[in-house]
C-alpha cells in the first residue's frame, strides 16, 4: 500500500481498500487488521475504523465482537441483489432529468478506447462514468449519494473476477446512446433491462 497523504483520511483508507478488494490483494475470508492497516498507511486506527464501518454497510466488510473485520464472502444472490438497486435507481433518474448526449458520447469513445487496448480496469471505470452521466443529469442529489454509496466500481470488479460475470461492453452502450438522441419515451426502461441482463440467475453457493 502506498503511504496516505491527503485528507480526509477516512475517504482515502476506504478508497484504497476498495482498489485492493478490485485488484484481488484482498479475498473473501481474509482478515484485515486495523492496527497493522493503519502502520502500512501511516495513519491512527480510528480513520481505518471509520472506513472499514463504511464498506460494511456496502456488504463488503463483515465484523464480529472479539473477531475483527473479515471480507465477505459474497454470493450471487448479494450481486444480483445490488444490480437490482442500480437498475431501479437509474430507470428513476431517466425520468427526472435526460443527460447530456454529448457527454455520454464523450464517456462511450473513452470506453471503446479502453476496449481496443484491452484494459479492462478501464473498461470498467469509463463504463461506471457513463452511468454515473445518466444519474447526475437527474439533478437529485439524494438519488446520487444513494447510487453512489452502491459501490458499482468494485462490485463489478468483484463479479467479473469471483463469478466470471461479463462487464459491460462498449458496443452494449449503443443502443442507449441512440436511445437517448432520439429521445425514446422507453429508454428508462431499456436502461433497466441493460443493467439487469448483467446480473447473476440464482445463487449457486458461496465462493
Amino acid at each position: 500500500m502506498e503511504p496516505v497523504l491527503r485528507s480526509p483520511l477516512r475517504d482515502q483508507i476506504r478508497q484504497t481498500v476498495l482498489d485492493d478488494l478490485s485488484n484481488g490483494r484482498w479475498k473473501p475470508g481474509d482478515r484485515i487488521v486495523e492496527r497493522r492497516m493503519a502502520a502500512e498507511l501511516g495513519v491512527s486506527q480510528a480513520p481505518v475504523r471509520e472506513a472499514l464501518r463504511e464498506l460494511e454497510a456496502l456488504r463488503l466488510i463483515e465484523s464480529a465482537p472479539n473477531k475483527g473485520a473479515r471480507v465477505r464472502r459474497l454470493t450471487r444472490s448479494d450481486l444480483r441483489e445490488v444490480y437490482q438497486v442500480r437498475a431501479g435507481l437509474e430507470e428513476t433518474a431517466v425520468r427526472l432529468g435526460r443527460p447530456r448526449v454529448e457527454a455520454l458520447r464523450t464517456h462511450l469513445g473513452r470506453l471503446h478506447e479502453a476496449a481496443a487496448a484491452g484494459t479492462l480496469h478501464d473498461q470498467v471505470r469509463h463504463g461506471v462514468a457513463f452511468h454515473r452521466e445518466i444519474v447526475k443529469a437527474s439533478g437529485n442529489d439524494v438519488l446520487l449519494s444513494v447510487w453512489e454509496s452502491l459501490g458499482i466500481e468494485v462490485w463489478t470488479h468483484l463479479s467479473i473476477r469471483l463469478f466470471r460475470m461479463p462487464h459491460e461492453s462498449a458496443a452494449g452502450h449503443e443502443p442507449l446512446v441512440e436511445a437517448f438522441e432520439r429521445d425514446d419515451p422507453g429508454v428508462g426502461v431499456l436502461l433497466r433491462e441493460h443493467l439487469l441482463g448483467y446480473a447473476p440467475g440464482e445463487p449457486e453457493g458461496r465462493i
